[in-house]
């Protein structure tokens, strides 16, 4: 059933939603083609978790799993667990903040795959961590089919995270991404071979990861660092360094600011 906690649904309380809300009625009067979309995605709900809800149900339905089951799922999840939707808040106002082609709120939550992949797996976190683990790989396999990403469900992920386009991005089981990082496409964070236990990447606060980068085995990437586009990455990276190159190297310390938010992909 859709959420209908007063804090949720109460436009007055959400101020995000209210504006998405605002952004949505305003396309459908300058674009009649997608009135009847956006009524359907957006307008009609009471809050910003069943707008998710919804729009990711309707994507992820398949014929063994409609779209009715999927959204009373999701709408499970995001009642028992309410970072989820602190997280996907923040992940909304990382796309809009960082993203040059993101000049609404609404656009990430109706059109941009990598923030959909994200908040898919953070549902699927929920079920593994839940020991729904089949369930969960069902549909890991059913969101890489639609977005492109392969995430883990265990894979762990804090908030304010913008997976920039998210197309070809494959994240293990053992990776945990912290909060405030900018991942681009085409990033492996991934093992080193055949080895069991902990042995994919972790990413800190802060951390850009340009195009193609490949962060492989249990290594640390510092806070505030930088991967270059292409880069190959075997070695951890220490806090505040840019690293390029295959294998990577450091090519520069001391890196001021936040790479993450900043999004200059030059080195």
């Amino acid at each position: 059933m859709p959420l209908r906690s007063k804090s949720m649904s109460d436009t007055d309380q959400d101020p995000l939603w209210e504006t998405i809300r605002c952004e949505a009625a305003q396309a459908a009067r300058t674009e009649p083609l997608l009135a009847s979309f956006l009524h359907m995605t957006v307008l009609r709900h009471g809050s910003l978790e069943d707008v998710l809800a919804f729009h990711l149900s309707s994507k992820l339905a398949s014929p063994v799993m409609d779209a009715r089951a999927l959204m009373e799922l999701f709408c499970e999840a995001l009642r028992s667990e309410p970072s989820i939707c602190t997280a996907m808040r923040n992940d909304i106002r990382a796309c809009y903040d960082r993203d040059p082609a993101c000049d609404l709120y609404s656009i990430p939550l109706l059109y941009f795959k990598g923030f959909h992949a994200l908040q898919s797996q953070r549902i699927m976190h929920w079920l593994w961590n839940n020991d729904r683990r089949t369930l969960a790989y069902f549909l890991q396999n059913r969101i890489s089919e639609v977005t492109g990403a392969d995430i883990h469900p265990a894979a762990r992920f804090g908030e304010g995270v913008m997976l920039d386009h998210g197309t070809g991005i494959v994240v293990g089981e053992t990776a945990v991404v912290g909060n405030n990082v900018s991942i681009l496409q085409g990033v492996t964070l991934g093992g080193s071979g055949k080895e069991s236990g902990d042995r994919h990447p972790k990413i800190a606060d802060g951390v850009m990861l340009g195009a193609g980068a490949s962060i492989l085995g249990n290594i640390r990437v510092g806070r505030c660092a930088k991967v270059g586009a292409g880069s190959v990455v075997l070695e951890d990276v220490p806090a505040h360094c840019t690293v390029v190159g295959v294998p990577a190297r450091i090519v520069r310390q001391d890196v001021p600011g936040t790479p993450a938010l900043e999004m200059d992909q030059r080195v």
